[in-house]
């Protein structure tokens, strides 16, 4: 496994510059994202030149890009929203193809219109449920005409909120497109670390079979988000489980500031060793 960062951590909007920046703090791998690039993270257009641009930044800086962020709304309560989304991820799918990239990121959304990562009442409905299906639909057939797959987070705040749901979405669409990526604290809103310890094991075996990429995020017992290795998630034990399941992708940290990169640079290449 190699230890792998969100690129938009850092400040830039080139992709060598950013890049260069996540080598430097110690990371072999960066999840990407097109405003490093000076676009709109799912932009209308991606302009023609860009794709070969995070190739040659990632040769350069030797990070792998192991996904492309893709992230909008696919359960927005307005349809025109959410086939907006749709559209604009074309070229966001065909972008990570060109580049090399085999992972898109996708958030299943919520009915919050105003937040897509924050809670509704709405979002367990069957209607919820339809509408991120049939758009998810949609992208899946995007990603086998280019030959990338599509990664889905079970989040607490939006319609698909577990392992498995994401099971159940991929076995009702029929598709081998879809992988699932497992962030830790994003299974739990609270619990002690013996309790956070047997949701995180448990959601590893389940995920097993359709697991794509691994995050790196904390939460206190209360709740609260924090540094990896400062709140109820047993990191080491993770490693070990996504290790026994098969997984050597990059475990990939986010919602950091900057000045927290350094200490979780050397506790994620620690837990990997």
């Amino acid at each position: 496994m190699q230890a792998g960062i969100f690129a938009k951590t850092f400040a830039g909007r080139d992709p060598q510059t950013v890049l260069m920046q996540v080598r430097a703090a110690g990371f072999a791998a960066a999840q990407f994202n097109l405003a490093c690039a000076g676009l709109d993270p799912v932009p209308e257009v991606v302009p023609e030149g860009v794709s070969g641009s995070l190739r040659a930044a990632a040769t350069a800086c030797a990070v792998a890009l192991p996904a492309l962020s893709g992230t909008c709304n696919l359960a927005h309560p307005d349809p025109a929203v959410r086939q907006s989304g749709v559209t604009r991820l074309r070229g966001v799918i065909g972008c990570a193809a060109a580049a090399g990239i085999p992972m898109v990121t996708l958030c299943t959304g919520s009915r919050n219109a105003a937040d897509q990562w924050a809670p509704h009442p709405d979002n367990t409905t069957p209607e919820a449920w339809a509408d991120m299906r049939a758009a998810m639909a949609e992208l899946a057939e995007m990603a086998e005409d280019a030959g990338v797959v599509l990664g889905i987070e079970p989040e607490q705040a939006n319609v698909v909120r577990s392992v498995g749901d994401a099971l159940r979405l991929a076995q009702e669409l029929g598709t081998d497109r879809l992988r699932l990526i497992l962030d830790p604290a994003n299974l739990f809103d609270h619990g002690s670390p013996a309790e956070v310890r047997k949701i995180v094991a448990r959601a590893v075996d389940e995920a097993a079979p359709m697991l794509g990429l691994a995050h790196a995020k904390d939460r206190t017992p209360e709740g609260r988000v924090v540094p990896p290795g400062d709140g109820a998630v047993d990191f080491p034990d993770f490693v070990r489980r996504l290790a026994a399941a098969g997984y050597d992708g990059a475990l990939v940290t986010h919602g950091i500031a900057e000045a927290e990169v350094a200490q979780t640079a050397r506790r994620l290449t620690a837990w990997l060793a």
